[in-house]
Order: C-alpha cells, then sequence, then structure tokens
C-alpha cells in the first residue's frame, strides 16, 4: 500500500510555494490593503472581488462564499485534486524530493489518477514535438511555413506531429510505464481491434494547456487528403480535458490579459499564433466549441471586472461568423467589461491578415471600434427593407426581444435608444417601452403581462396603453456602459470641482444625460443655480434641490466619490464635457438618419432639405468636436 509524505516534507512545501503565487496562475490579484491581495473567487460566481489572499500569513478566505485555507487547500479545491496530488505538483514546481513513510518512495504508485494523465500529456507533447523534425513531418513543416510560421514559432508554442502509424504513441508511453487503461483515459489513446492504437494519426498537434499550464489536451490538424477525419480533430473530454473550460493560449496570454485589462477572442490555434507573434500577446481561442459561460467565467477572474476591462472578439464576415456573434452577444451581459467585434477586410482571419498585410494590419484590426451589441443588432436589422413601414415593424419584433434580455435596466434603455436609430424609427421613447414590456413579459415567464408587441397584429398595442416611467429608475451604476460611466464622471467633476468645468456645463441639457437618475441629477444642479460661479453652499443647495431621497442620495454619493482620474485638471474635464456632448450628437444623428430613412427619396422636398441640412450641421459639429475637443463646444 502507498506510503503517506512525511510530515516535515508537507511543511516544506507549504513554505516553499507563496501562495499568491499559486493563486495568481487562475486569477488576477491587487492590493487590498494591509499587505493582503483581493481578487474575483474562483469558487463561485461574482461581481465585485470578495476573494483575499495574505501572503504573510500563506492563507486565503472568501467572504462570498467562505472557501478558505492554505496553499495546499485552494489547489485541491480548483483543481479537484487529492491532498498527495498536491502536495506532489506544489513539490514538483518548488523542486523538492518527496519521502515517503510505510513504503518509501515509489513515485509510479504514489501519484493519483490526474497527475499520472498530465505527465502523460506532457511526454506526449515532447514526443510530438520530436516527430516535427523527421522526413514524414514535412508536410506539417510545410503547412506551418505557408502559414508563415517558422521553426521558432512551433517551438514557442509546441506544436508537433504525430506519425501516421498505428500505434507509435502508444507504444512510447507504455516504455515509460504507462497502463494500457490510463492511455484510453486520458484520450491520447484509442481502442482498437487488437489493443489501443493511437487517437492522432498523421496530423499537426497543438497542445492545450489550462490556466496554470498544464498540458490537458491537443488540437489536432488534418493534413493529407486522404485523411478522412474531420479538419480539426481535439482531445475528447477526459477527467482533465474538458473544452468548455479551456481556453487555447491562456497559458500565454493570461499575464497581459491581467496587466492590460484586455483579451482578444480568435477562433483557432493558428489565429492565436498570428496574433502573438504580431503583438497581440492577450490573443486566445476555444478549443472546438462554441465561447460560453465557462470561458467567460475564466477571463473574468483575469480581467477582474474593472470598468476599463475589455474582451475583443474576430469572427469571419461569412453566415457562421455572425452566427457565433449573436451567440457570443447573448452572452455579454456576463461580462462587467465592454465588448467588441472585430472583422478583417475580405473576410480574412489573423492569421490571414498577417500573411497579407503584416504584423501591423493584425494589431489594428484588434482595435475595439464596434460594439458587438451594435454588430449583433445589425445582422438583424439589415435582413429587413427598413424603407418600408413593415420592414421596419418586422425588424424591431426580432431585435426587440434580443434586447429585452439585457437584465441591466440601464444598459437596456440604452441599447433600446440606438435600436431606434438602427431601425429608423424617430419616436425613441416607444422603442425603449416596448423592449421593456417585452422584458418584463419575458421574465414572466411568457405569461400575459400585457404581452410582446407584434407587427404582425398579435397582441398588438397602441402607443398610448404603454406608460413611461414617472422619474428617475434609481442609481444607475451600469460603470461597463462607456456613456453612462463618462456621465457620471461628468456630474462628479461638475459637483466637486464645478469651477472646471464652467461655464461650458451649464449649457447642458437634461436630455444628453442617458441614465434618468444622471438627468435628474442633471436638473438638480441647474435648479440651484447652475456650476458657473458656485457659492460656498452650493452642494447644500443641490442637494435641497433634489425631488426625493433617491436623487438626493445620488448627489451625495456623486459628491463624494473618487474622480476617476489621477490628475483632474482642465484638461481632463474638458475630455468629459466633450464625450457626453459628442455622444448626445451622435445619437441625434442616428435619429435624424432614421427620419431621412422614413422619409425616403420621395418625401416632401422641403422637409426632406431640411432634415439634409440639420444632418449637415450636426455631422459638422462632430466632426469639430473629434477634431478640436474642448475649443469647439
Amino acid at each position: 500500500m502507498a506510503g503517506r509524505i512525511n510530515d516535515d516534507d508537507v511543511k516544506a512545501v507549504r513554505d516553499a510555494v507563496p501562495i499568491d503565487s499559486v493563486v495568481s496562475e487562475y486569477l488576477q490579484l491587487r492590493n487590498a490593503g494591509g499587505g493582503n491581495l483581493k481578487g474575483l473567487c474562483p469558487f463561485h460566481d461574482e461581481k465585485s472581488p470578495s476573494f483575499q489572499v495574505s501572503p504573510s500569513k500563506g492563507l486565503f478566505h472568501c467572504f462570498g462564499c467562505q472557501e478558505g485555507g492554505d496553499t495546499i487547500a485552494f489547489v485541491m479545491k480548483i483543481d479537484h485534486l487529492s491532498f498527495s496530488e498536491t502536495v506532489e505538483r506544489l513539490a514538483a514546481k518548488a523542486g523538492i524530493t518527496l519521502r515517503y513513510e510505510e513504503g518509501g518512495y515509489n513515485p509510479g504508485h504514489q501519484r493519483g489518477e490526474r497527475i499520472r494523465l498530465i505527465e502523460a500529456h506532457k511526454i506526449a507533447a515532447e514526443f510530438y514535438a520530436g516527430q516535427l523534425a523527421s522526413p514524414e513531418a514535412e508536410i506539417g513543416r510545410k503547412f506551418l511555413a505557408e502559414r508563415g510560421f517558422d521553426q521558432a514559432a512551433a517551438e514557442h508554442f509546441g506544436v508537433g506531429y504525430s506519425p501516421a502509424g498505428w500505434d507509435h504513441l502508444t507504444r512510447f508511453l507504455r516504455g515509460k510505464g504507462f497502463s494500457d487503461r490510463e492511455l484510453i483515459v486520458s484520450g491520447l489513446s484509442q481502442e482498437g481491434r487488437r489493443g489501443p492504437i493511437d487517437r492522432f494519426r498523421g496530423r499537426l498537434m497543438w497542445p492545450i494547456r489550462d490556466v496554470g499550464g498544464e498540458i490537458v489536451g491537443f488540437g489536432a490538424r488534418r493534413l493529407r487528403e486522404d485523411d478522412n477525419g474531420p479538419k480539426y480533430l481535439n482531445t475528447p473530454e477526459t477527467p482533465v480535458y474538458k473544452k468548455s473550460q479551456v481556453l487555447y493560449g491562456v497559458d500565454l496570454a493570461k499575464k497581459e490579459i491581467a496587466k492590460t485589462s484586455r483579451a482578444v477572442v480568435v477562433e483557432g490555434y493558428t489565429d492565436v499564433m498570428a496574433c502573438h507573434l504580431a503583438g497581440v500577446t492577450t490573443a486566445i481561442a476555444t478549443c472546438g466549441t462554441a465561447f460560453g459561460g465557462e470561458h467567460i467565467k475564466i477571463l473574468r477572474r483575469l480581467l477582474m471586472d474593472n470598468g476599463s476591462a475589455r474582451v475583443i472578439f474576430t469572427f469571419d464576415g461569412d453566415a457562421a461568423g455572425q452566427k457565433a456573434a449573436l451567440r457570443a452577444f447573448e452572452d455579454d451581459q456576463k461580462f462587467a467589461a465592454e465588448t467588441y467585434i472585430a472583422i478583417a477586410p475580405d473576410g480574412m482571419d489573423p492569421c490571414e491578415l498577417r500573411l497579407a498585410k503584416g504584423d501591423d494590419a493584425v494589431v489594428d484590426l484588434v482595435e475595439p471600434r464596434t460594439p458587438l451589441f451594435e454588430f449583433a443588432l445589425r445582422q438583424i436589422v439589415n435582413r429587413y427593407d427598413l424603407d418600408t413601414p413593415a420592414g421596419r415593424a418586422a425588424a424591431l419584433d426580432e431585435a426587440a426581444p434580443v434586447v429585452a434580455k439585457i437584465k441591466n435596466v440601464s444598459s437596456q434603455h440604452e441599447v433600446a435608444v440606438q435600436l431606434a436609430g438602427l431601425v429608423g424609427i424617430l419616436d425613441t421613447q416607444f422603442v425603449v417601452r416596448r423592449v421593456a414590456q417585452i422584458a418584463r413579459w419575458q421574465r414572466g415567464g411568457g405569461k400575459d403581462q400585457g404581452g410582446p408587441q407584434r407587427g404582425d397584429g398579435r397582441r398588438q398595442r397602441s402607443y398610448g396603453e404603454v406608460q413611461a416611467p414617472s422619474g428617475p429608475a434609481g442609481p444607475a451604476l451600469n460603470l461597463r456602459s462607456p456613456a453612462h460611466r463618462t456621465e457620471r464622471e461628468l456630474l462628479k467633476l461638475a459637483l466637486q470641482y464645478p469651477a472646471l468645468v464652467s461655464p461650458a456645463f451649464d449649457a447642458y441639457g437634461t436630455d444628453e444625460f442617458t441614465a434618468p437618475p444622471y438627468a435628474a441629477v442633471r436638473q438638480c444642479i441647474q435648479d440651484a443655480g447652475g456650476a458657473d460661479g458656485a457659492p460656498a453652499d452650493y452642494l447644500d443647495a443641490v442637494r435641497e434641490a433634489a425631488p426625493n431621497d433617491t436623487v438626493r442620495a445620488l448627489v451625495t454619493e456623486l459628491a463624494v466619490e473618487t474622480v476617476f482620474a489621477k490628475t483632474v485638471d482642465e484638461v481632463y474635464a474638458g475630455a468629459q464635457l466633450v464625450q457626453v456632448r459628442l455622444r448626445a450628437v451622435d445619437r441625434r444623428i442616428r435619429d435624424v438618419q432614421g427620419t431621412l430613412a422614413r422619409l425616403g427619396a420621395h418625401g416632401d422636398p422641403e422637409r426632406l432639405a431640411a432634415v439634409q441640412n440639420e444632418l449637415w450641421v450636426l455631422t459638422q459639429y462632430g466632426q469639430s468636436l473629434r477634431n478640436h475637443g474642448a475649443a469647439a463646444l
């Protein structure tokens, strides 16, 4: 029977491996004060960090789910290992040789299943990498070279080659002491008529690592025409490989993702390679499955969901890519990060783009430009003829339920306003009310609560039957929304540093603040006499002008909340003024464009000319704001 690990060795392992270095392999940690670190708990889903690590004490504790313990307890919990498996893994990391009591040191028998399977994959990866230099692998080397990857690139990513014979790897691993059962369970081999045979044969091989850097599976690319298997063949589900819980390249990208609060999601192994070699070292990819909830949890822990976090998806411009974008949009609100989409010209993927136009083109591709929700809605709306009332109604019928799924009311309102502009419906409040109505209906499980309006005549309601909300809907804390975040920042400046935003701020209308609570605070400032020349009792006057305790509490909150910038000066204040005004101008431009779409080419000439003139003026003003900043206000 296997002996237990010597107690002194367990203590040595615990002392030798700092808990913060181990935990930071799985999530981003930030200073929590008092020598502690904090991050998003990996053991339960949370939006604000309640998971704390004390490096000096060697302990962790989550104040949300109450999980806690030392380094060994953390690894046991997160990787589902036994005590001895965990100590052995950490000992290997620290270079400590363990002693075993009641039977002595016999590593082949002491290690648990996970440790054995991980070791089998590590040895297999070394075997495949060595085979890439063989004469048989010339077709694989050519495949890589044609895509711009040299030997150094292959070595950096661990790319290898699986020989075309039946059992080359199987026999090699048997020689290393692995049993047939272990080879089958690992997914490296499969049952043949006369025993185990290699699962991967005659293919280019990419090792897939988990967040901790352990090889847990492989992705295999078909090279020969006589290979009747799928183009890409991945490791099947095993005790160590769950495709919904792994991201290719995350081991290489995790530090940069945590450092920059940015992640780029691409579609394949070669795209990850191309991005990293081009300098986009935050690129990761799913492994033969759609990007889903478990992948989001991994990224959220690395991004820590701070307000500036960004996730950029790259999808092909074809129908499959558009479908993938819509699927990603359904999970969008699980992030606190802003999500964007990037589509290369001519539908090229990052690998093709790098070959055609170089590294700079790849870097430029993943600069955030188009919000994912905007792209997703355009894919829906563009299928309809928006020049006709029936087309606009049908587009709204399909798109509104998608927007209604957004749980955050502030985000839902903002996206509904933009949907009105996309469809060309001038009455934005009708679209907002309709989306809200569908959301209520969806929350009720589709039961009759007024029912969603439809353009096909079923459950149709007139505008007058839907009542607008009677006031602010409570504090808008949706700081993932760029518009709301900037509006909040401008209001904090107007309350805390009124001289910096004067006199421009007093010319801003309440309609330039898209969140109703923020618009209410703007009204309070106006009713108190404005920010320009604010007297000593300015804040008291603004609080007194509040119509109710909810708005008054928000005024107080904004008056004491720290301004985001390290340096609060006229330049920063001007930037917030410009952003709020520019978004208001852009919203109005979308409204006017919707009006033009409704008027069509055969509308009233005078009305058409007036609308076109307004659009020209707004466009010029928007361009001036972009070019000259606060000087154009």
